[in-house]
């Protein structure tokens, strides 16, 4: 184990809190990656993709990086754009 990993691991027992935003950043970050992914595995850069939607190359770029404020409308159709569905399951947390 790294020493970050150790700092991390540490942290998050002593602070919840920190634990809390450490888990949700990073599915944050797997949101964004996961649909860079699968606009390249479409075979289409971000600026195709802004064409498709009639949206500019940023905005794409911005659901890439920053996906925590995009609507579930919008998740569906930059989807269906990239030949994929979404699908939502809904867990327990405990």
């Amino acid at each position: 184990m790294s020493d970050l990993q150790k700092y991390i691991s540490q942290r998050k027992q002593i602070d919840p809190e920190f634990a809390k935003k450490l888990d949700d950043g990073y599915q944050t970050f797997k949101i964004g990656r996961l649909l860079r992914q699968a606009r390249e595995i479409a075979g289409l850069t971000q600026e195709e993709v802004a064409n498709k939607l009639h949206t500019k190359k940023s905005a794409i770029s911005r659901m890439e990086n920053h996906p925590e404020d995009m609507s579930l409308s919008t998740l569906g159709k930059l989807a269906a754009v990239l030949g994929n569905k979404i699908e939502i399951i809904l867990y327990s947390a405990k």
